[in-house]
């Protein structure tokens, strides 16, 4: 009888702490709205501002002297350059100087062009022969100098270095007037383009020799001329 009280008291005790967490639960999720308070005081003061005074003309601010604006002010109109009117074109500036600089350093070491910038006639040779060898060297300095090779208005060396040293080729005249022409492309690292030449006929014996020193582009020019055997 007492264990069935006790059940009932523990069973009444949960069932008030049950009820009791729910109306928490339900007070929580309930919104509680506060009503607004209108203030006199707080009232938006929206009355139009007082433009400030002018200053007019008198230039004055506060002690202050304002300098007066000058109307239609006109600046000079001028292009902008990075070097200057005084200074020029600048590639024409460095080419100058490069030119100068060559110059000095081919005069100190004597290499200024003493060529000729002329063409050069080396004169009519008369042979009997049926063949000759046409031979040209570098009497100066290994420099570099090319020349370029023809007999009667056709190329037969194009373009050949010289050395110090006799090389050439040989070729078969006709008769009458063979023309030989040596083209100075270039005058070397040494100005100007020097050369030796030899023409040799069949025998080894010489027809026609001479020297030469000439400017870029300029032709050194002899006439072998085949007689009747």
């Amino acid at each position: 009888m007492l264990q069935q009280i006790r059940t009932y008291l523990v069973f009444f005790i949960l069932l008030l702490f049950s009820v009791s967490v729910n109306a928490q639960i339900d007070s929580k999720k309930k919104n509680v709205s506060i009503p607004a308070i209108e203030n006199e005081n707080d009232t938006l003061d929206a009355s139009p501002t007082t433009p400030a005074k002018s200053l007019g003309n008198t230039g004055n601010f506060g002690g202050i002297t304002i300098p007066k604006s000058t109307p239609n002010l006109k600046m000079p109109k001028k292009e902008f350059s990075m070097f200057g009117e005084d200074f020029g074109d600048p590639g024409e500036l460095y080419a100058d100087r490069l030119k100068k600089q060559q110059s000095s350093i081919t005069n100190k070491l004597e290499l200024g062009t003493k060529g000729s910038k002329v063409d050069v006639f080396f004169g009519n040779h008369r042979t009997t022969s049926k063949t000759v060898q046409v031979l040209y060297r570098d009497y100066g300095l290994e420099d570099g100098d090319l020349i370029r090779v023809s007999v009667n208005d056709e190329i037969v060396e194009y373009r050949v270095g010289l050395i110090n040293v006799f090389r050439g080729f040989t070729i078969k005249l006709r008769e009458g007037v063979n023309k030989i022409e040596f083209l100075a492309l270039n005058e070397g690292y040494a100005l100007p383009n020097t050369a030796h030449f030899r023409v040799l006929d069949e025998n080894k014996n010489i027809i026609a020799a001479d020297m030469w020193a000439l400017s870029i582009n300029v032709k050194g020019t002899v006439n072998i001329i085949k007689d009747p055997n």
